[in-house]
């Protein structure tokens, strides 16, 4: 499904998951389903939020860190450092193991 960007295997898959006996998968075919709609939207495009969640991560986790101890000023001097620092380690070039 994933690679051919095709949802519409999904419900045949989850009807599948749910039937395994395994307590955990039959709650995440649960859980899918409710969302199934999101779910196949997200199979079927090639768009994603990863950066934008990456993002709202480290200002949630600089927010509790940080919490009682400075004003947002501080708060963003830091959001935008970690930012930067995370641009700079994508971007630099990889060297290839010999």
């Amino acid at each position: 499904m994933l690679d051919t960007r095709d949802a519409a295997p999904l419900p045949e898959w989850l009807d599948d998951l749910a039937n395994t006996g395994l307590a955990l998968l039959t709650g995440l075919a649960g859980a899918l389903r409710e969302d199934r709609h999101a779910v196949a939207q997200g199979i079927a495009t090639a768009y994603n939020s990863g950066v934008n969640e990456g993002r709202i991560t480290d200002v949630k986790l600089q927010k509790r860190l940080m919490a009682g101890r400075a004003g947002v000023s501080l708060l963003r001097h830091r959001v935008v450092l970690i930012a930067h620092l995370r641009r700079r380690y994508v971007d630099r070039p990889t060297v290839s193991p010999r």
